[in-house]
């Protein structure tokens, strides 16, 4: 897949937690896009699915809590739980949450030359 090579060599992390990696950034767009939103990503990234079923299933303990917590309150907190979901599975990979900021770009890359600009976007958006 392509998208696993290309994070495999830029960032140097083994195939299974590029694998699960992106898969939870794609399982956090699902989550955050509306349906229509979301198959437009769909169909830009082969393999999607097999991405998000390979991300580690942590839901719970902090960032489960934290989720809990600032859904309600909306805005800048609900990105915010976002992100200590993300990092609790990175964590989970054996990454550091600082490897968030470096999957990011290639993805958006990635997701870009094969969706182009409007859906780029839409992940985006959803990352910031």
């Amino acid at each position: 897949m392509e998208l696993l090579e290309q994070l495999t060599q830029s960032l140097g992390v083994q195939e299974d937690q590029a694998k699960g990696g992106a898969g939870l950034i794609f399982n956090l767009a699902k989550e955050k896009l509306s349906e229509g939103d979301f198959s437009s990503l769909a169909g830009a990234v082969p393999g999607i699915g097999d991405l998000i079923s390979a991300a580690p299933q942590s839901g719970g303990g902090l960032s489960g809590a934290l989720g809990g917590l600032t859904s309600g309150l909306g805005g800048g907190l609900g990105k915010l739980a976002a992100l200590a979901s993300l990092a609790g599975g990175f964590k989970d990979l054996g990454l550091d949450s600082e490897m968030i900021g470096k999957f990011v770009p290639v993805i958006l890359s990635f997701v870009q030359s094969k969706g182009g600009d409007s859906v780029k976007k839409l992940l985006e958006n959803v990352l910031q």
